[in-house]
């Protein structure tokens, strides 16, 4: 049987203890310098980036933080009453993006166009063109069609 003064070590010391004796080179402070919060043992100190993070609004709401899904550069929809169509179309006419441009009712831009709710007894024919749940009913009873 072997003695120990004879085994040999098989994989190199993991780590070399500190604050053991002046002479061993990393012995009094250990390499921690002198007093304070950073030489102590058990030391945490908050990273920085954590409290401006922290200080930062969440994601919620309409404001900047609004979803980067969103696109906020897409106009708004321009809302037309079926009052206004009923004072300035006749009875049957066919309405399209176009005809609401000729009229008047929507500027030369390229905006949506949403019907929205009113009165009308007038037959129209709604063409490409968004219509509201309240003004599709109104358009069918009249006998029109929106498509």
């Amino acid at each position: 049987m072997a003695s120990l003064d004879t085994l040999k070590r098989t994989a190199a010391r993991s780590k070399k203890r500190v604050g053991r004796g002046q002479s061993s080179g990393k012995g009094k402070q250990a390499g921690r310098g002198t007093k304070g919060q950073n030489a102590r043992s058990g030391r945490k100190k908050r990273p920085e980036l954590r409290d401006i993070i922290k200080k930062l609004p969440k994601r919620r709401g309409y404001g900047k933080n609004r979803a980067r899904t969103v696109n906020t550069m897409l106009p708004d929809a321009v809302a037309v009453s079926l009052n206004r169509l009923d004072k300035i179309f006749d009875g049957g006419a066919e309405i399209t993006l176009g005809s609401l441009r000729e009229r008047g009712l929507i500027g030369r831009r390229s905006v949506p166009v949403k019907i929205v709710g009113g009165e009308t007894a007038k037959k129209f024919i709604v063409k490409g063109l968004g219509v509201s749940a309240a003004a599709k009913n109104v358009i069918e009873k009249a006998g029109g069609s929106v498509q």
